[in-house]
């Protein structure tokens, strides 16, 4: 019988027959609807929700709640993406709780996964459950809970095949995660309409970044002003030795770790064909003489012979290393410290294969 992780890897990442919510509610029908047993904190938005989700979960925590926290995409591997207590979770018996559920009803792997946490809180017997969203809000799995706070983080211009082609379109679907009476935490004003006209009964402004967030709805939440917990994720400006992990994917991504980022060797990067290219690589030309293209393991990623052509105008020396251990030790060889970036599942493919080796 294949593992959890083999299970969840062979599953489509994609519905077949259009986005909605039918399968994971009736997934979650089939288990008793655990997200009805704890509340939540929903988070969307397109940079920082992984920080932010993880300064709420530390945050209450320090409390003196039993917390939960779900997370994607992950970058060190699949168990990182659940996590009870401040642990990760046994992934292995989380998956197999709803396995036989999903696969009598043909759940996707984001769909799987997701029952997959909401149960293991539920089982954990959590006080709260900081739950990131993964892709937009109205139609991600993640929308089935009833959360009394919700954080948006902010909001740029990704997977407009999907969410839409403007801001405004792509606010719209993440915000349709509000339900009535629900408190919205906001790290941009512009949403505010938005947010009432979802039913928010109270829109609170943090414009003071992801830990900001994290403490004001954890502040929220608990009805009384709290300090944060200081957090550190996989990939998120994390070093390994010369090497700065840092998984932005759009402009705005790069714009946020820039006041982060020495003096840079060299770049190596991976990026998804939906996102802005030209203006993620314009902002990272300004920070190192040196850029190498290579690719990750996601289907929509650029070949890394094509990245490599739309670097040139903003590089003086580019390279175009298809392997992406191989791109980021030439990287190393063109100069350091290197940052590794673009996208978080060119982190993951590296961290993966830096554990078989170890």
């Amino acid at each position: 019988m294949r593992s959890a992780v083999e299970f969840v890897e062979a599953l489509s990442p994609w519905p077949q027959d259009g986005f909605g919510l039918d399968r994971i509610r009736a997934l979650l029908d089939e288990l008793g609807n655990p997200e009805r047993a704890y509340r939540s904190i929903h988070i969307v938005g397109t940079n920082g929700k992984g920080t932010t989700t993880r300064t709420i979960e530390e945050t209450l925590a320090r409390e003196g709640l039993l917390t939960g926290g779900y997370y994607s995409p992950h970058v060190t591997g699949w168990a990182e993406r659940i996590r009870v207590g401040g642990t990760e979770a046994d992934f292995e018996r989380a998956v197999e709780r709803v396995r036989p559920a999903a696969e009598r009803l043909g759940a996707t792997q984001f769909e799987v996964v997701t029952a997959a946490a909401l149960a293991e809180f539920a089982d954990a017997g959590v006080d709260v459950a900081a739950v990131e969203a993964g892709l937009g809000g109205r139609f991600d799995a993640t929308n089935v809970l009833d959360a009394p706070v919700v954080v948006l983080t902010n909001v740029a211009l990704e997977h407009t095949d999907v969410l839409g082609d403007t801001r405004g379109q792509i606010a719209a679907e993440k915000l349709a995660v509000v339900r009535p009476g629900a408190t919205v935490v906001l790290g941009e004003p512009e949403w505010e309409g938005l947010a009432r006209d979802n039913g928010a009964a109270r829109v609170i402004l943090e414009t003071g970044g992801n830990t900001a967030l994290g403490a004001a709805a954890s502040s929220v939440f608990l009805g009384r002003r709290v300090v944060p917990v200081h957090v550190q994720l996989p990939g998120r400006l994390e070093w390994r030795g010369d090497e700065l992990w840092d998984g932005a994917h759009t402009p705005e991504a790069v714009r946020y770790i820039e006041p982060h980022l020495p003096a840079l060797g060299a770049i190596a990067a991976s990026i998804l064909s939906d996102k802005d290219v030209d203006g993620i690589l314009r902002l990272l030309s300004m920070h190192a003489p040196a850029f190498v293209a290579t690719s990750s393991s996601h289907p929509r990623a650029l070949a890394a012979e094509e990245l490599a052509r739309s670097a040139q105008p903003y590089f003086g020396h580019v390279e175009a290393v298809a392997d992406s251990v191989h791109a980021v030790a030439r990287a190393r060889e063109l100069g350091t410290p290197v940052l590794v970036t673009g996208s978080l599942y060119l982190l993951n493919d590296l961290a993966v294969r830096s554990a078989r080796v170890a």
